[in-house]
């Protein structure tokens, strides 16, 4: 079969655009080799053009990821420069609640940094999940022993309504419960009990975490999981629930939320598929 040299000439001058990023359609309804190379060449020049595609998304995300990361730890970090530079020349009295401040601003430092690196583990797919029967009780121990501190201050109580076994990551689950009963923390007023319940049906075993507060508005249900911006709450950074959905989701599970409202906090419910 004969190629006509002036074919060849348009199909490298195509192959050149593809290589600058631009769009080139290069099929024909023709018959031959010439046609199915032309095919084939289409075919690798949109596979290229959506790598490049996912690559700069990426590159967007992650350039996106650091900022927030950095925002985040840079806020504390300020707080405790000021205050130790304060520390020297203040009075007695003031020196202790500097101290306390110091120490909280450090704590909360600490949490943020572990919280970061755990979702970053998750999200380039670092971590095998591994799966046990333990009951919700002895999840929820697990995951308060890290909350002690932050109940006792504002003099809450966690309830347990009922016990079921259920079949996950023991580790993993109680990282979650913890972000969640953190949240419900964090919305609940001073000398007030968060309830956690459970229970099962043919398709599912649940887990709900429900607070003493307000509810949730529409407005920032609509946000809820989106990182950094998510949570209202005073300590909050936006990155506790949507650590806590990847955890759940990457054990075969999902969150749902019921905002409440009227004097009735808010629940979520962490369902796990049988």
């Amino acid at each position: 079969m004969l190629i006509k040299k002036n074919e060849i000439n348009t199909l490298s001058e195509n192959i050149r655009r593809v290589i600058d990023g631009q769009i080139v359609d290069f099929r024909d309804n023709k018959e031959g080799p010439l046609s199915i190379l032309k095919n084939d060449i289409h075919t690798f020049a949109n596979l290229k053009n959506e790598q490049m595609n996912c690559a700069v998304a990426e590159h967007k995300l992650l350039t996106e990821y650091i900022a927030n990361i950095s925002h985040q730890i840079k806020t504390p970090l300020t707080s405790v420069q000021i205050m130790v530079e304060l520390l020297e020349t203040a009075p007695p009295e003031q020196q202790a609640e500097f101290i306390y401040n110091i120490q909280t601003s450090l704590a909360h430092m600490d949490w943020l940094t572990t919280t970061l690196l755990k979702m970053a583990r998750l999200d380039s797919g670092m971590i095998t999940f591994s799966e046990s029967l333990i009951t919700v009780s002895e999840l929820c121990k697990t995951a308060l022993k890290s909350l002690e501190i932050v109940l006792d201050i504002k003099d809450q109580t966690v309830t347990i309504l009922h016990d079921i076994d259920i079949v996950c990551d023991n580790h993993w689950m109680a990282e979650a419960l913890t972000n969640l009963i953190k949240n419900a923390s964090e919305h609940s007023p001073d000398n007030s009990t968060i309830l956690v319940d459970c229970g099962e049906n043919p398709i599912y075993r649940w887990i709900s975490i429900t607070d003493a507060g307000n509810g949730i508005s529409k407005v920032e249900l609509s946000n809820i999981w989106t990182r950094f911006t998510g949570s209202s709450g005073k300590n909050s950074n936006g990155i506790g629930l949507p650590l806590a959905l990847a955890i759940v989701r990457s054990q075969n599970g999902d969150i749902d939320v019921n905002g409440g409202g009227k004097g009735v906090g808010a629940t979520f419910i962490i369902k796990l598929l049988k």
